[in-house]
């Protein structure tokens, strides 16, 4: 049986890069994307490709453009055949006083974190259709599920993937296509790695107490989830196992959204 394609948008680095490992692990075709085109970018594709034995590329889109959202869609499904697993992991951060937040940073989090997310699954379904099969992994956040303040966009972009996620599990639930959220709390990835010593800074405060009492504050166990948690889960939700699971979230978030 020829092997599933799997996208992963926003994936040369931290939780997208996660979801590919493990997607490549578990034996699918894995397209990995970002909006740069570096010889790094290909050679990390080529290491994944030798690394799990199997079909790898990257291919560059800029997912603040709806147009590129839907070629890496079709690109892919050139490259591959198919596209049975769509991984909608994109997105930017901004923080700043809703009366403060610059419109041009609005409009960018809101492209790259929800609009993208419409443009490759309106792509991606037609050619799951024509399959018989289909998943649909949004990455959301616990922000999708609870507020912060100074994080307007960011909230509101998380939330309407989790509405997006519904609704198009409804709209495909008799096509054995199923549309999920994974919602993580604070992940260790590099982009997190880097606040680190700017929040040290801010609080006064060493690393530990830093990322114990402000970063984790919301995560009951006080730790960070891990790329390669998410990336399990991923892996789950695109399996068999997974295929009564739609139109919900999953928090992978150490309790935060508990309370």
């Amino acid at each position: 049986m020829a092997k599933k394609t799997a996208i992963i948008t926003g994936s040369n680095s931290g939780i997208g890069l996660g979801a590919a490992h493990a997607l490549a692990a578990a034996g699918y075709n894995v397209v990995i994307n970002s909006f740069t085109d570096r010889p790094e970018d290909h050679a990390l594709a080529q290491e994944l490709a030798e690394r799990y034995s199997t079909g790898v590329v990257y291919i560059e889109a800029d997912m603040s453009n709806g147009a590129d959202c839907r070629a890496l869609v079709e690109k892919s499904a050139e490259k591959f055949g198919t596209v049975d697993v769509l991984v909608n992991n994109a997105g930017i951060q901004f923080v700043a006083p809703v009366d403060e937040f610059p419109v041009e940073k609005w409009d960018a989090i809101i492209a790259i974190n929800l609009t993208s997310a419409f443009h490759t699954t309106a792509a991606a379904l037609p050619h799951m259709k024509k399959a018989g099969w289909g998943r649909i992994i949004n990455i959301a956040s616990a922000h999708g599920l609870r507020a912060s303040p100074f994080k307007s966009a960011y909230v509101a972009a998380k939330h309407g993937v989790i509405g997006f996620t519904k609704t198009v599990a409804l709209e495909v639930a008799e096509q054995h296509i199923t549309s999920n959220a994974i919602c993580p709390g604070y992940v260790l990835t590099p982009l997190v790695e880097a606040q680190i010593p700017d929040q040290m800074k801010a609080h006064n405060m060493d690393r530990e107490t830093v990322i114990r009492d402000v970063m984790l504050e919301k995560q009951a166990t006080k730790e960070f989830a891990t790329v390669d948690q998410i990336g399990a889960t991923v892996v789950f939700l695109a399996s068999d196992a997974a295929a009564q699971i739609t139109g919900t979230s999953i928090s992978v978030d150490g309790g935060w959204t508990a309370a």
